[in-house]
């Protein structure tokens, strides 16, 4: 199995990594080409864009005008290591044993705007660029029209190589609208997290990438292969519900009312 997640948009670039192994970015090629429109913004041109305040218009400018290459220990990051949102503080990178890590750079895919498809120890240097930004570019009016079946091919080739035919989507319906479902050779399996609350059950964004970060973990520390071994999956209150289950590759996993 392949299991794709998001980037975040909080990154880390000041803690220490449990490893130094690294590898590079495959679709470096088509970054620096978006990083060449992304130069020719202004900061108030980025912050309209991205909808941000004028403080981080200006760092993502510095950002977009820095960037270069070759990528180093020095200049960029592990991706794993480097994204810090919610999936991340639940996936915990960190602490995972370096067999496990191994597994998780062979099976796990980061979608990112800028990057297309990162694997974990691919390094980064650090930007803001989600999926959904409207970035008029040589290929279309925006990211998706960009990366068209771009992301799917890489995708298609990690599935290859790990002789697997279902992918995990773990990713948010942002960035998961990037990946040429046509172009996709795999069953696609989409997980769906509920919470209980007021005696209903629905799905809670916070709740739910916490919930997504878990899975991915627990995908990559039991070396899931299968969705049978997926439906096993019971981390913080949550568990498989068939009956909750509409579509079979949409599993529901429950968790009742937190106290």
């Amino acid at each position: 199995m392949i299991t794709v997640i998001s980037p975040a948009k909080n990154l880390d670039y000041d803690s220490s990594v449990p490893t130094t192994h690294h590898t590079l970015p495959e679709l470096l090629t088509h970054s620096e080409a978006l990083i060449s429109v992304c130069r020719d913004l202004s900061p108030q041109e980025i912050g309209s864009l991205m909808k941000i305040s004028d403080k981080l218009a200006g760092l993502n400018a510095a950002r977009f005008a820095e960037w270069s290459q070759p990528f180093t220990a020095d200049n960029a990051k592990q991706a794993i290591f480097a994204f810090n949102g919610d999936v991340y503080a639940d996936l915990d990178a960190t602490s995972l044993p370096q067999n496990v890590l191994e597994h998780t750079q062979q099976h796990l895919r980061i979608l990112s705007g800028l990057y297309g498809v990162l694997r974990p120890l691919d390094l980064m240097q650090a930007y803001r660029l989600e999926m959904g930004t409207k970035l008029a570019n040589s290929r279309g009016k925006n990211l998706y029209e960009f990366w068209g079946s771009i992301i799917a091919d890489k995708l298609n080739e990690a599935l290859a190589e790990s002789d697997s035919s279902q992918l995990i989507n773990l990713a948010s319906n942002e960035y998961f609208k990037a990946v040429d479902k046509k172009a996709l050779k795999a069953e696609i399996i989409t997980p769906v997290f509920k919470d209980c609350k007021n005696g209903q059950y629905k799905v809670i964004s916070f709740y739910a990438k916490k919930a997504r970060g878990m899975m991915a973990r627990y995908i990559m520390e039991n070396k899931v292969n299968d969705i049978e071994s997926l439906k096993e999956f019971n981390i913080s209150g949550y568990y498989f519900s068939e009956e909750a289950t509409v579509k079979a590759n949409e599993p529901v996993f429950l968790r009742e009312e937190q106290a």
